[in-house]
């Protein structure tokens, strides 16, 4: 089968590896893949074999005129057989794209729980009629975007997003090793949050819960990505006094073994789609203490600790007693690991979209076959 991607870029995103990691699966399948980028940024690495249009689109009518024509040359030159468009900005263009060129089955993935407001649920709507079916990563995300009127329930169908087990996965030398490039002690306690600084990933409680919880033996948090956020999370680690506790480590590219390294995750968000790294860190056996954000539920079923969002005191209090418990039994992080094995990881994602993408293609077959049988009649 022929496969094209289109999404909004490719920068450090859960999203965007999410893409990245399915190309890599659909090639080691036999399938052809290629992929339309909106923005030139390439920050996760795409397997070579996939053919690549970067655009380079601006906030301008005449920028997404040109991105259009051009996208439209590639997709008639590179003949797909189905259109996957991932994220909002990804999703409008592709079904803008469907308004000047005859495109197979077109499915929009959306990867979050508000897609960004009204006025997006607003476009989602207007343009629903432009594609074949619309995704969500999470059955929380899916209702929001039926009761924001969005999308018809018929119309909307829940993919879970997929982890690359053999990538995230217990390692203990590389625990040790991880460490000491760190700098930490063997018997400090070492939590980890990743995700991008921005106001819905609320890193900003994250800090006020660990100046609050009980760090009577050295415990050190570090914060992994980027974004508008920085400065006022970098102020709030001044004001509680906690620069040799506190790290902002900006974006990283050795996740697995920042998670290896790691004691306990914690994520803190408000906002989330499907969080994939929740489940990064349970592939790699790490307990967890996460917010009740829409998608944590389904991922983490009863495997780790949820609070609710922005109280800060029960998120302190579930650190505090995470590192009463430490990390369990080897059981216990095999069963961490297995329920991502299990229910997420990213060959079953894998196998989830290709069967969706050969329903989608078969029934477009069996239309156009129709069409033709009464247009000779």
């Amino acid at each position: 089968m022929r496969i094209l991607l289109v999404t909004t870029g490719l920068r450090m995103g859960g999203a965007e590896q999410q893409v990245a990691a399915l190309a890599k699966e659909f090639i080691a399948r036999g399938n052809s893949v290629a992929l339309i980028s909106l923005t030139p940024d390439c920050e996760v690495p795409m397997p070579d074999a996939v053919e690549r249009l970067m655009l380079d689109l601006r906030k301008t009518p005449l920028s997404m005129v040109h991105a259009l024509l051009k996208a439209r040359r590639f997709a008639l030159e590179w003949r797909p057989d189905i259109v996957n468009s991932h994220m909002f900005h990804a999703n409008l263009f592709a079904r803008s794209l469907s308004r000047i060129c005859r495109l197979p089955p077109l499915i929009c993935a959306a990867h979050s729980f508000s897609e960004g407001g009204r006025l997006r649920m607003l476009c989602y709507r207007l343009t629903d009629r432009w594609c074949t079916l619309t995704t969500q990563v999470s059955q929380a995300s899916r209702a929001e975007m039926i009761r924001a009127g969005a999308v018809r329930p018929d119309r909307v169908r829940v993919m879970y997003n997929g982890i690359d087990t053999e990538k995230f996965k217990p390692d203990v030398a590389l625990r040790e090793r991880t460490r000491a490039q760190l700098g930490i002690d063997s018997r400090a306690h070492l939590i980890l949050t990743i995700g991008r600084l921005a106001v819905e990933k609320a890193q900003d409680r994250l800090i006020d819960a660990f100046q609050r919880m009980n760090r009577s033996q050295t415990t050190r948090l570090f914060v992994a990505g980027d974004g508008p956020q920085r400065a006022a999370l970098q102020e709030r680690i001044s004001k509680y006094g906690l620069h040799d506790a506190v790290s902002l480590l900006g974006t990283r590219h050795d996740i697995p073994a920042l998670l290896n390294a790691a004691d306990l995750f914690v994520l803190s968000s408000r906002v989330e789609g499907m969080p994939l790294a929740i489940g990064e860190a349970l592939a790699c056996g790490r307990p967890v203490v996460a917010t009740s954000a829409p998608g944590v539920k389904e991922l983490m079923g009863d495997i780790g600790t949820m609070v609710p969002i922005d109280d800060t005191d029960a998120l302190a209090l579930a650190m505090t007693q995470s590192f009463a418990a430490e990390a369990g039994t080897d059981g216990q992080r095999d069963m961490r690991r297995q329920r991502i094995v299990t229910h997420f990881g990213i060959a079953a994602a894998a196998d989830r979209w290709l069967s969706l993408y050969r329903e989608m293609h078969c029934e477009a077959s069996e239309h156009a076959r129709c069409t033709r049988s009464c247009g000779d009649a």
